[in-house]
């Protein structure tokens, strides 16, 4: 197996949609030559709360605590506080809550982090699902600008997206879901993309689940994503 480098694995978050913290990090240590990052979401964080970003961070992960945390700017701020705290290299909110709450989010994740002594992590603003595919068209531009104002360094959006969503915020980061090797199911992701489209299209980190986790050959899969990073476009 060729060794992948450090610039290619930490532009692939693996997602672990599990709901047993064992699993998981069986899960991230058999995939761990091909991701430098892994995605705990709501079933993990439900299932085994901080543990979950702390135990995956200290396998040398960077953890992406994708919560998608919309509430008041107070609760968000306080809530993303303790997640900075933890270890979380990236920390999700949804931008339809508007440039103060997601501003307040920000602020607190790197609060929580500067306080633990980490590096300062990246809030993220969710534009649109990339299982939404009825979205107005005024939509994307709102919710960038909501992610600009409230100071994320970056956002979360279908491949289809990012052109656009960089045209309107060039100095913010890309991180695509939906990602599907060529042939594969699409499930429930409306908007679903290879990794050479997501990546000619401006990808920062592609967000890798069932194409890779459910593939019969998980290490054929994940070299696959990993070579679309380094073709060229």
């Amino acid at each position: 197996m060729a060794e992948i480098p450090d610039e290619v694995r930490n532009r692939l978050a693996l997602v672990l949609d599990v709901d047993d913290l064992v699993e998981a990090t069986r899960l991230a240590t058999e995939l761990q030559p091909w991701f430098g990052v892994v995605k705990v979401g709501l079933e993990l964080f439900s299932a085994a709360g901080p543990d979950a970003v702390v135990a995956l961070a200290d396998l040398g992960f960077q953890v992406f605590v994708d919560l998608k945390l919309c509430d008041i700017p107070t609760t968000v701020g306080r809530g993303a506080r303790v997640l900075g705290g933890l270890g979380a290299t990236y920390l999700t909110m949804h931008a339809f809550g508007g440039p103060v709450m997601l501003r307040a989010g920000a602020d607190g994740l790197a609060e929580g982090a500067a306080g633990a002594g980490l590096d300062t992590p990246t809030a993220l603003a969710v534009t649109i699902l990339t299982s939404d595919a009825v979205a107005p068209p005024h939509v994307l531009g709102s919710r960038v600008r909501a992610a600009m104002e409230g100071h994320c360094g970056g956002i979360v959006c279908a491949a289809a997206d990012v052109a656009e969503a960089k045209r309107l915020g060039p100095r913010l980061w890309a991180a695509v879901p939906g990602i599907r090797l060529p042939g594969a199911d699409t499930d429930d992701q409306a908007r679903a993309a290879t990794p050479e489209a997501a990546v000619g299209n401006g990808a920062d980190l592609l967000v890798i689940g069932r194409t890779v986790t459910r593939a019969d050959d998980r290490a054929r899969a994940a070299a696959a994503v990993a070579a679309a990073i380094t073709a060229p476009v």
